[in-house]
């Protein structure tokens, strides 16, 4: 309770993290603050501010967690193997086009494993796994917008790479759209982010028009004019008819060559890079380690060697 007030700042975030009644919350941490026999809490305004000895022990509570995640990774593997629940977060488009794969390896290798899906946006990953809602996630970051280290939180290397493309209704460079609408995902996403870095690489701020998060229903807007977008390689498997993209690299993995005629791509000299995230030593639990390795064998080469 106490490392999750350290990342949710207030009682009532940390009942609801952990399913508890926020009188719960307070009573167990008067309890620790006695056991520990310092103050550990202090109020500013609606928020609890860890003292220095509270954050020592949260440091403390980290290194405890990270070796309890590692003994029941041990245990796992002297068990039967790959068993029971195993619940994996994702993004939208990762759901869409790999994680099918994936699971019917996982099924064929480890049928006694049973894998749950859930959508999960990159940015509530972190917290989904310290509170033991998710077993192992998949989160991306892009060139422009690296991911922020998390405590508690372990990632691999990067498990594959994707171009960025730049849709629009006509061909043209990046710098050509300063005056042109702009269709992003909504404020706080990383790919909100992405577009807001890359435009301001290319020497002008967005003018946004349309907030989505659906790449689908991006293009959809950008083939009728309503604006342009940046999107990712595994967001362009269902292009509509009238966007117009260019130097189209064809993938059939994913779909991208069943796009509409006059569907083609300008790539840019950018990547969204996908890595598996999971509790900090849990690497070695047998399920997530196979989870590691369907995801591995179903991505596509051609996304693997970019």
């Amino acid at each position: 309770m106490l490392r999750e007030l350290a990342h949710q700042g207030t009682i009532a975030a940390v009942a609801e993290a952990l399913s508890f009644s926020p009188s719960a919350v307070s009573q167990q941490l008067s309890v620790l603050e006695r056991e520990a026999g310092v103050p550990l809490l202090e109020r500013t305004g609606r928020r609890v501010a860890l003292t220095p000895a509270g954050r020592n022990l949260v440091r403390h509570t980290e290194a405890v967690l990270e070796l309890l995640e590692r003994a029941d990774a041990e245990l796992a593997r002297a068990r039967t193997g790959p068993a029971g629940p195993l619940r994996i977060g994702a993004y939208p488009s990762a759901v869409r086009a790999l994680l099918p794969a994936a699971l019917a390896e996982l099924a064929s290798r480890h049928p006694e494993l049973e894998a749950m899906v859930s959508e999960v946006d990159p940015a509530a990953v972190a917290a989904a796994l310290r509170a033991g809602e998710l077993d192992a996630a998949l989160v991306h970051e892009y060139d422009l917008v690296p991911g922020e280290p998390e405590d508690g939180i372990a990632l691999t290397g990067p498990v594959f790479a994707e171009p960025l493309y730049l849709a629009a209704r006509s061909a043209g460079a990046l710098a050509g759209h300063r005056d042109s609408p702009w269709i992003t995902s909504p404020p706080g996403t990383l790919c909100h982010t992405m577009v807001q870095r890359v435009c301001q690489s290319a020497g002008f701020g967005p003018r946004v028009r349309h907030r989505v998060d659906d790449f689908a229903a991006q293009l959809a807007l950008v083939a009728v004019g309503q604006g342009v977008a940046l999107v990712p390689h595994l967001g362009i498997g269902d292009c509509p008819p009238g966007v117009v993209l260019t130097r189209v690299a064809l993938v059939p993995h994913l779909g991208i060559g069943d796009c509409p005629p006059g569907v083609v791509l300008t790539r840019l000299p950018l990547y969204r890079r996908t890595r598996t995230a999971f509790r900090a030593g849990g690497a070695a639990h047998p399920a997530v380690a196979a989870f590691a390795a369907a995801l591995h064998a179903a991505v596509p080469a051609e996304l693997r060697s970019a």
